[in-house]
């Protein structure tokens, strides 16, 4: 008699998602209760409920650019849904993969650090139309051409990425500073952009899913006309309800005030820092994959990435409760922290591939720390950073991080000089010297502080 052996595939628990979201509901409705020093007083402000201490003004501000910011969010998941797959169905091999990894990064550490100064220079309202212009070209792309080319798509995608990253931010923070709303209003604009991305990366997920209803031998081409029409739109929105600012630096005086914010040691600790939290990133989401479904293991990671997601949308709730709740921490204290917890989970996943419900943990650790390191960086930023230097310095880091990950693409996808290990090991060693910035930074201000008040 012969004997069946099943295979089990692992996939979370459903009482997880249930968890996370009502940790996350939890977190939005309590935190003006128990904020001694917030101006909000009602629960669920920021997702439409109205306060009298906050200008109406502002709200309509804030909520029309989350539109178009989540509305970026999820052409920048819809692309990225598949990963391998789309690929594979091209027929891509995988040492051509890595190719279109490496191209990728090379673009974006070549053209995209240049983006980020022309931001400053011309505009950020231009190079964000820019962004969706590039996934509108993509979009058509993919969907007229049978066998698109995948190096031009990786280019694009990347020179897009890069623009995610610094212009949207850097064009609300001009804009808010320029209609003159109050500067504390920012921070939680930068956490709701943290906890909006996470939703609309899920939201992606769930749309392409729906778009390929299980035959993506036929329908992957959906999710690139969704793309174009999310594109279309958001392009639309944009020419004809945001303003721009005039450029708030020509060339030459741009490179002048650049030597001189250049100068200040706290902007190099805040391009470090932030260098390093997108290098580790992006080795998390290279490596995620393949380290879990390590030794064979049958995983469904279509399951495990909602977690991930909706524990980085845990991790931004926190920050209301850490700046403005009943005991508001120093920025560098919280980061200092949070540098260090996500150095030594990366630390435990390299230094041995765990079991598989212990590794989800981990990741979704991870992530919550993330959720709270994203808008505490933009906070920090918003202390040091000039606006008119914002997109050149995200930009400056992202050349950094990048420069990093085509390193170690080209040394484990073509010499295998390093191992998955390796590179996780890498990555939690940036994050521990991130923490050390963030030490550095915040004995730097004591000390101002304290010269300050001698004077």
């Amino acid at each position: 008699m012969g004997v069946v052996i099943e295979t089990i595939v692992w996939e979370p628990k459903p009482h997880l998602y249930i968890f996370l979201f009502c940790i996350c509901f939890l977190s939005l409705f309590l935190t003006p209760y128990f904020s001694k020093n917030s101006s909000r007083k009602t629960g669920f402000l920021e997702l439409g409920t109205v306060s009298t201490s906050i200008p109406a003004s502002f709200l309509r501000f804030q909520r029309s650019f989350l539109l178009v910011y989540s509305l970026a969010s999820v052409m920048e998941g819809l692309g990225s849904v598949f990963g391998e797959f789309e690929y594979a169905y091209y027929g891509l091999s995988k040492e051509q993969m890595v190719v279109s990894l490496c191209i990728g990064s090379a673009a974006s550490l070549l053209v995209g650090t240049s983006l980020g100064i022309l931001s400053d220079v011309i505009g950020q309202k231009k190079v964000c139309l820019l962004f969706c212009i590039l996934h509108l070209l993509i979009g058509i792309w993919k969907a007229v051409f049978t066998h698109p080319s995948f190096w031009m798509t990786s280019i694009c995608l990347s020179l897009a990425s890069s623009i995610f990253s610094f212009g949207f931010e850097s064009w609300m923070v001009v804009e808010h500073d320029k209609v003159g709303h109050r500067k504390d209003l920012l921070s939680d604009t930068f956490w709701l952009m943290a906890f909006y991305e996470s939703v609309s990366l899920i939201g992606s997920q769930v749309l392409t899913n729906w778009l390929i209803d299980s035959n993506a031998e036929k329908r992957i081409i959906f999710p690139s006309t969704a793309v174009v029409f999310l594109a279309m739109m958001s392009i639309i929105y944009i020419v004809k309800l945001w303003k721009e600012s005039p450029p708030l630096a020509a060339i030459e005086g741009y490179k002048v005030s650049s030597v001189c914010i250049l100068g200040d040691k706290r902007v190099w600790l805040l391009v470090w820092s932030q260098a390093c939290l997108q290098f580790s990133v992006m080795v998390f989401w290279i490596l995620w994959a393949p380290i879990i479904m390590a030794d064979g293991r049958k995983v469904n990671l279509g399951m495990i990435y909602p977690c991930l997601l909706g524990a980085r949308m845990l991790g931004s709730t926190t920050v209301p409760w850490f700046f403005t709740g009943p005991s508001p921490v120093r920025t560098e204290d919280c980061l200092l922290f949070a540098f260090i917890t996500t150095g030594f989970v990366l630390s435990a996943v390299a230094y041995d591939y765990q079991e598989i419900g212990f590794l989800v943990t981990l990741f979704c650790l991870f992530h919550v720390c993330i959720g709270l390191i994203v808008p505490s960086l933009a906070r920090l930023r918003t202390m040091y950073v000039p606006n008119h230097f914002r997109g050149g310095m995200i930009s400056l880091s992202a050349a950094s991080a990048n420069a990093a990950v085509l390193f170690v693409l080209v040394q484990r996808g073509y010499y295998r000089n390093i191992g998955n290990a390796t590179m996780m090991a890498f990555a939690a060693f940036g994050l521990f010297t991130a923490a050390g910035c963030m030490h550095l930074l915040k004995q730097w201000a004591k000390q101002s502080h304290h010269n300050w008040h001698r004077g």
